[in-house]
C-alpha cells in the first residue's frame, strides 16, 4: 500500500538514542549560527520540512520549543508563538502566515541544517500548507493526543502525500490528564498504515520527546535533491513588504547557487535586479556570502514596487540564465467575494496601495476596482473562506489605519440566459435582467469528523442546509467521518458555528470545491423608495426569499432616519414585492398656534401640510447615512447568519 510505503520509509520504530542536546541544556546559539549560516551548505546536511495539523493541536508551540533546543532562540528573547509575528495571530492564538526558519541539530557530531516551516491549520489558510509542502522533503503530522485526529489532519495529510513527502506521525501534548496516547497513535497508525509503536510522542509544553524528534527528522527525512552546479534557478514561495528595504522574497533554492551582489532576474517579468542582501531566517534574518542548492532563505534586491516579486516565479541568474522555469503553484480559487469600501472617499487610493502590499504578503488574496451608487469607489474582494476575510479586513484596518464598509459576503454563481449566454456573477448587483434559464452555484466536498453520538444532529444540519450525503465510515468505535456535499452558500454564514453548537464542539469540518451545480435561486432586492440600493441585494435560495426580505428591511427601518414624507422600504424578486415596510414621516403640528375656532380653518392648514408633503415625496431623495450602512453590513455578517 502506498500510503503504508511512504510512512515506513519516515519512520521505521528502530530505537533512538539522544544525540543532540538535552531540552535542559541548549547549544548556545552563537556557536549554531557560526556552524550553519556559512555560504552554500552541502545539500546532503540540509534538511526541509514543516509541521503540518488541525487547528489549536500544538503546531506553534511545538516549533517554540525546537528554536530552544537547537539554540536558535536563548532563553533571553524566547516568547510564546515565537514565529506568530502579527499581533492578530497572538492575540486569537492561531497562525495565519506560515512562517520558515533555520536551525542547527548536531547527530553523531556533525551539524545539520533543519529549515522548518510553521503553517496554519484553519481550511481558509491551506493555500498557505500547500505552498509550505512544495518547499519540503518532510512533513510533521503532529496530532493532539487529547483529541485526536480531526477534518484538517486528514486534508493536510492527503496533500503531504500528493506531494510525496516522508511523513512522521506525531502525538501532541501528551503531559495533559485527558491524553489518550494509546487509543489515539492506534487511530493515527490505522489512518496511515503502520504501526502503533512508530508513532513518536512528544510534548510541545515540557519539551519531552521533542530532542528525538529532531533525530528522527535528521535520519528519515530524505535530503534536497538539486544540481549545485547547474544555473541557478529559485523558487519563491513567499514574500513580504518591508518599509524601508522594499519587497523581501523568500526562495526555496532548487538548482545552482545566488551570491550576494550578482544581477538575477525574475523569469516571467523578465525584470533584472542586483542583489543588495541575501540570508537566511535563523529566526531572524542573517545575512550570508550566498544561498546554495536546496537552502531556503530571503532575497533583497531594494525593489518598491510590490507586484515584480510574484509568489511561484523563478528566480535565475542574469549573466548565466537556466533554460525554463521552475513549476510554480496553482493559483488559488477564491471561494468568497465581498465589496471593501472606504468609509472615507479620500482613502481610495491607500486603499488601492494598501491591497498591494497584502497581496504581496497573502498570495491568495484577490481584488479588483468596482463602484456602488451607495458606497461610492472600493474593491471587490476574493477570500478563500470567511475567517480569511475577517483577517484581511482587520490586517487593513490596523497595519494600515483604513476605516472601512466590507458589503454581505457571497460566492460566484454562473447565470445562463434563454438565449445561451452565461455570465459569471461575483456581486449580485451583476446579476442579469431578462429571462433567466438556469443558475449555478458552487458546491464543495465536506468531511466532518464528530464522536458517533452526534450523527443524527449532524445529519438533521446538513438536510436543512441542501446536503447530500455520501458516505460515513468509522474511524474507531466512537468517532465518525461523514462526507456530504453542500453549497458554497450555505456554509460560508454559520454553518461552522452551528456544527460546533451542536457537538459541543467535538466536531471538525474540512471542505474542498466540487465544482457547480443547478440550483432555485432568486435575486432579492431592497427598494428605498422605489429606487435599488445595490449594497443589499443578494442571491438566495428561493426558500430563503422571504425571511431575507423580512429581515432586511425590519432592520433598515429601524436605522435610516426619518424624513419630512414617508418612505416605503421594500424587498422584491424581481418586479413582485416580497415584504415591506415603512417610515413614518415626520410632522410639524401647524395647529398647535389655532386655539379654537371653526373646524374648516384645521382642515384647511392640514390639506395645506398634506400638500406640501405629497409635492416633497416627488422631487425628495432619501440619503441613507453612512452610519446606517455599516450597521446593517455589520450586522449582516451577524444576523445575516439566519439567511
Amino acid at each position: 500500500m502506498r500510503w503504508a510505503g511512504i510512512v515506513h520509509r519516515a519512520y521505521d520504530g528502530a530505537p533512538h538514542r539522544p544525540r543532540g542536546p538535552s531540552p535542559l541544556s541548549p547549544i548556545p546559539s552563537d556557536a549554531i549560527r557560526d556552524r550553519i549560516v556559512p555560504a552554500h551548505t552541502p545539500p546532503e546536511l540540509i534538511r526541509n520540512f514543516c509541521i503540518i495539523a488541525h487547528i489549536d493541536h500544538g503546531k506553534s508551540t511545538l516549533a517554540d520549543r525546537m528554536l530552544q533546543i537547537t539554540g536558535a532562540v536563548d532563553e533571553r528573547t524566547m516568547r510564546d508563538q515565537y514565529l506568530d509575528r502579527m499581533d492578530i495571530e497572538r492575540e486569537r492564538g492561531i497562525t495565519i502566515k506560515a512562517q520558515a526558519v533555520r536551525m542547527g541539530w548536531a547527530v553523531n557530531d556533525i551539524p545539520y541544517a533543519l529549515n522548518m516551516i510553521d503553517t496554519p491549520g484553519h481550511v481558509d489558510f491551506s493555500y498557505e500548507v500547500s505552498r509550505s509542502l512544495a518547499a519540503c522533503e518532510g512533513a510533521v503530522l503532529l496530532v493532539d493526543a487529547s483529541q485526536g485526529i480531526e477534518a484538517q489532519t486528514l486534508a493536510n495529510l492527503y496533500m503531504a502525500l500528493e506531494n510525496d513527502l516522508d511523513i512522521i506521525p506525531v502525538l501532541g501534548k501528551i503531559d495533559l490528564s485527558a491524553a489518550q496516547v494509546d487509543k489515539y497513535a492506534e487511530e493515527l497508525a490505522g489512518l496511515i498504515g503502520t504501526d502503533p509503536a512508530d508513532v513518536l510522542h512528544v510534548s510541545g509544553k515540557t519539551g519531552e520527546g521533542v530532542g528525538e524528534l529532531l533525530d528522527v527528522i535528521v535520519r528519515k527525512v530524505a535530503p534536497p535533491v538539486g544540481n549545485p552546479d547547474g544555473p541557478a534557478r529559485a523558487l519563491i514561495f513567499d514574500s513580504v513588504y518591508d518599509t524601508y528595504r522594499g519587497v523581501v522574497t523568500y526562495v526555496r533554492v532548487v538548482d545552482g547557487q545566488l551570491s550576494a551582489r550578482e544581477r538575477i532576474t525574475m523569469v516571467s517579468t523578465r525584470a533584472t535586479h542586483e542583489l543588495l542582501d541575501i540570508g537566511v531566517i535563523s529566526p531572524e534574518p542573517v545575512a550570508t556570502a550566498g544561498l546554495g542548492a536546496g537552502e531556503v532563505g530571503y532575497l533583497i534586491t531594494g525593489v518598491k514596487d510590490v507586484r515584480q516579486s510574484r509568489v511561484g516565479d523563478t528566480v535565475t541568474s542574469a549573466v548565466a540564465p537556466a533554460d525554463g522555469a521552475l513549476a510554480g503553484y496553482r493559483d488559488p480559487t477564491p471561494m468568497v467575494f465581498a465589496g471593501l469600501y472606504p468609509i472615507d472617499g479620500s482613502e481610495y487610493p491607500a486603499l488601492r496601495d494598501a491591497l498591494d502590499k497584502l497581496k504581496l504578503n497573502d498570495a491568495a488574496l484577490s481584488y479588483e476596482p468596482e463602484t456602488s451608487a451607495a458606497l461610492g469607489f472600493g474593491f471587490r474582494c476574493g477570500f478563500l473562506g470567511l475567517l480569511h476575510l475577517e483577517i484581511i479586513r482587520e490586517r487593513l484596518e490596523r497595519e494600515f489605519a483604513i476605516d472601512l464598509i466590507s458589503t454581505a459576503p457571497n460566492v460566484v454563481y454562473a447565470v445562463t440566459m434563454e438565449d445561451g449566454a452565461v455570465v459569471r456573477v461575483t456581486n449580485p448587483s451583476e446579476f442579469p435582467d431578462g429571462k433567466v434559464m438556469e443558475v449555478k452555484e458552487p458546491v464543495v466536498r465536506a468531511t466532518i469528523l464528530a464522536p458517533a453520538e452526534f450523527i443524527g444532529a449532524i445529519m438533521e444540519l446538513c438536510q436543512s442546509r441542501r446536503g447530500t450525503m455520501h458516505g460515513m465510515d468509522y474511524l474507531s468505535p466512537e468517532r465518525v467521518e461523514m462526507r456530504y456535499t453542500l453549497p458554497l452558500a450555505e456554509i460560508v454564514y454559520d454553518f461552522f458555528d452551528q456544527l460546533k453548537s451542536r457537538t459541543r464542539g467535538y466536531a471538525s469540518l474540512d471542505y474542498e470545491p466540487a465544482g457547480q451545480e443547478p440550483g432555485d435561486l432568486v435575486k432579492v432586492d431592497i427598494l428605498l423608495q422605489g429606487e435599488q440600493v445595490d449594497a443589499f441585494s443578494a442571491i438566495v435560495h428561493k426558500d430563503k426569499a422571504y425571511s431575507y426580505g423580512v429581515a432586511v428591511v425590519g432592520k433598515l427601518r429601524k436605522l435610516i432616519p426619518r424624513q419630512q414624507f414617508e418612505v416605503p422600504i421594500q424587498a422584491a424578486v424581481g418586479s413582485r414585492v416580497i415584504a415591506r415596510e415603512n417610515i413614518r414621516a415626520l410632522r410639524k403640528d401647524v395647529l398647535a398656534k389655532c386655539y379654537g375656532g371653526d373646524i374648516t380653518r384645521k382642515r384647511k392648514l392640514l390639506e395645506k401640510q398634506k400638500e406640501g408633503k405629497r409635492r416633497m415625496k416627488m422631487v425628495g431623495r432619501v440619503e441613507v447615512p453612512q452610519e446606517a450602512f455599516i450597521a446593517a453590513l455589520a450586522s449582516d455578517g451577524e444576523d445575516g447568519k439566519k439567511k
